[in-house]
């Protein structure tokens, strides 16, 4: 028997712009079924009169340093400029001026680009760039900072209170989805059920998914879901920004890196999935299928709910009502029946799941002292 793959009958919501397929790939390779509702999207770069206007002011004024955040954001800049016939121009300025990168992948574009850096972190954080800068003296000096996708509020205003002229090089601005219906349909299947999983790469995408939820009235709902049901992973802190502002949970890989934020999503839905033993049976509990026996059961969003209201005290009597309860979309008792019956069919074995005559359902597990009394 071939071994189910650790993402089998998980369903990850993508809700990102750029790189969204990369993620998808990652998550997919392990088994996961994926489900794209872009909350976001990228100004194209020689459309962005922002762009060009910050360009322009580096090239019209003096400047003393410039501060490169992300590999990809400084290149898009220097083809941004090429393409206005500034390319030339903007990097003889940039020969003249303090280089600084954040990490390793905008100092290699800085190199590609044949130019140097003066100052690179060993911890590739925003952090340590910012206070070698403040430790160097900033007063006065013209400080231009690359942007990515999203504003550094507290990396410029700490170098504007220490006296510097910060000009801000939004590079990929972020706007709302042209089609905002599958990132609506995606908020409703996080509501219904039926998506485990929410990893996110930017902040704007975050903050993007709670507006729309918010605009229609489902932002209470959605933050409930992410809070206790859905695992909900950052990339790194600022992204999960939006997201703790609400009180919602995140986890974050160790480095702010695409494949680092797969595993560690991985990591953390695997890590709560239930494991039992009913009717001698093996079963884990994933979040859109069960696997008994080391074979995979897809279970749909109602079934599923009803199993892990069973499971969460293996072996005691649920009643109907809290089974009721514990519907993704409520229901009358007799909806229970229906979901008890649809469970027992997708795993395969009607002794898994007992019924408890006037009293509700459990699992055939041993029950505790108090059911026995």
């Amino acid at each position: 028997m071939n071994a189910v793959m650790p993402l089998a009958g998980y369903a990850i919501g993508i809700t990102a712009a750029r790189r969204a397929d990369e993620l998808g790939a990652l998550l997919v390779r392990k088994g996961a079924t994926v489900r794209y509702g872009p909350a976001i999207r990228i100004v194209p770069l020689a459309d962005d009169t922002e762009l060009h206007a910050a360009t322009k002011r580096l090239l019209d004024e003096p400047v003393d340093a410039v501060v490169a955040t992300t590999g990809i954001g400084f290149r898009g800049w220097i083809e941004a400029a090429e393409g206005w016939g500034l390319g030339e121009e903007l990097l003889e300025r940039l020969a003249h001026t303090n280089v600084l990168t954040r990490g390793p992948k905008a100092k290699g574009a800085v190199r590609a680009a044949g130019l140097s850096e003066v100052y690179s972190p060993a911890s590739e954080s925003n952090a340590e760039l910012l206070q070698h800068l403040l430790d160097s003296g900033v007063e006065g000096q013209r400080i231009a900072v690359q942007l990515h996708g999203e504003p550094l509020p507290y990396f410029v205003d700490s170098l504007r209170s220490a006296g510097a002229d910060v000009v801000e090089v939004p590079v990929y601005r972020w706007v709302g989805p042209a089609d905002p219906g599958p990132l609506d349909r995606l908020i409703d299947a996080v509501l219904d059920g039926s998506i485990d999983a929410l990893p996110f790469t930017s902040a704007p995408a975050a903050a993007s998914m709670l507006a729309m939820a918010k605009r229609t009235g489902r932002q209470a709902a959605l933050v409930d879901a992410l809070t206790r049901r859905v695992v909900v992973a950052c990339v790194g802190p600022i992204t999960a920004g939006p997201l703790a502002a609400l009180g919602i949970p995140t986890v974050q890989p160790q480095r702010a890196r695409i494949g680092a934020l797969a595993r560690t999503l991985a990591e953390a839905l695997i890590a709560r999935s239930p494991r039992l033993c009913a009717a001698g049976r093996e079963i884990e509990l994933r979040g859109q299928a069960a696997v008994v026996d080391g074979q995979l059961c897809e279970v749909a969003p109602a079934p599923m709910a009803v199993l892990r209201a069973l499971a969460q005290q293996p072996g005691r009597v649920v009643s109907r009502r809290e089974l009721t309860a514990a519907l993704p979309s409520g229901g009358e008792e007799h909806a229970v029946e229906t979901a008890i019956g649809r469970l027992r069919t997708s795993l395969g074995e009607g002794r898994l799941v007992q019924t408890v005559v006037k009293r509700g359902y459990r699992l055939a597990v041993v029950p505790p002292e108090d059911e026995l009394s």
